[in-house]
């Protein structure tokens, strides 16, 4: 890309010109100097051999005309130096007018046309945007994640992205980069509303991106943020939420502080004998299809798994009917 160099080759020849004439200036100042030296040299061999022939006014009048000379000689060696630079300066400016892209890569972007004018910008880096260069070879996605889950993304966290131009294929990659800032939508935030789900930006690099990918393409991520083998697990559609309803006794009346602190249990519903009923558990780190149980359920126990508004209305005792799990989906590996 160039911009317009006419103005700017003028200049060159412009300093150039005076470069050329400033060094001839020098030339002559040179001159100057040697011829007052050489009548300087003269003048005092003369007076030291007669002194009545050349005065001492004569002496001192050589002497001044070599020092005026010599000073001219040092003013015109310092106008060629000043304009030596200033070619220096107009090749450079030239040489700015070809505009050479820092890196290897294709132009994905192209913001201008020929002949257009190019207007610089201080306040915004997209209105003085001429073209984008991309190194294609290092892939970067960006995606936005909940505030209730960026807590538990972390630099070097394996990815699983998948790209809507390629419906086919998931690519693997690693989380680069967590922004420290959450992105607010422009109009909430000119209006001062705070009430909208508040996400983070997060950068993943592809570990082996396809030769044909584009800048731009839209896409989704699964970041993994931990692991568990052998972890005893249930379906997601199986975890359920029961009001708590604190029992009181003449020893220990209803404690209803506690029962505001947490006014929801988490649990599932046990099948014994085909009767369900609730209990609660704990559980850690959820996967795509599972949760962690980590206290409240042992291996091999049936549980009732459904819809969750049908697992939600389900009553105490009701009777259901035990279907067999799977030889290992009380082992499936959770993760998220």
């Amino acid at each position: 890309m160039q911009i317009d160099p006419t103005v700017y080759e003028a200049n060159l020849q412009q300093a150039t010109a005076t470069m050329a004439s400033s060094q001839a200036a020098a030339v002559q100042a040179k001159a100057n100097r040697d011829q007052a030296d050489r009548a300087l040299g003269r003048t005092k061999e003369l007076h030291t051999q007669n002194p009545n022939l050349i005065s001492q006014e004569q002496l001192e009048q050589a002497q001044t005309a070599f020092d005026v000379a010599e000073a001219n000689l040092t003013a015109a060696q310092h106008q060629v130096d000043q304009a030596r630079a200033a070619v220096q300066s107009a090749r450079d400016n030239l040489r700015k007018t070809t505009l050479v892209a820092p890196m290897t890569g294709r132009v994905t972007r192209l913001a201008v046309e020929e002949g257009e004018v190019a207007v610089p910008s201080t306040f915004s880096k997209d209105i003085g945007l001429l073209l984008t260069v991309s190194d294609l070879s290092v892939i970067q996605a960006k995606v936005k994640v909940d505030e209730t889950d960026v807590v538990r993304v972390h630099l070097g966290d394996s990815v699983e992205v998948s790209i809507d131009a390629f419906p086919d294929t998931a690519f693997i990659g690693r989380v680069t980069k967590v922004s420290d800032s959450s992105v607010r939508d422009a109009t909430s935030t000119a209006t001062g509303q705070n009430d909208r789900a508040v996400d983070y930006e997060v950068e993943i690099t592809l570990d082996k991106p396809p030769a044909d990918i584009r800048p731009d393409l839209s896409a989704t991520a699964r970041i993994v943020t931990d692991t568990r083998k052998n972890a005893l697990s249930i379906p997601i559609i199986s975890l359920t939420v029961r009001e708590n309803k604190p029992v009181s006794t003449e020893n220990r009346p209803v404690d209803t502080t506690t029962a505001r602190k947490k006014k929801e249990t988490e649990g599932v519903f046990i099948v014994k004998d085909g009767v369900a009923s609730f209990r609660p558990v704990k559980v850690g780190i959820a996967g795509d299809e599972y949760f962690e149980v980590t206290d409240g359920l042992k291996e091999g126990e049936t549980i009732v798994g459904g819809p969750y508004q049908a697992i939600r209305d389900l009553k105490e005792g009701a009777r259901v009917r035990a279907m067999k799990p799977s030889a290992d989906s009380l082992k499936k590996k959770a993760a998220s």
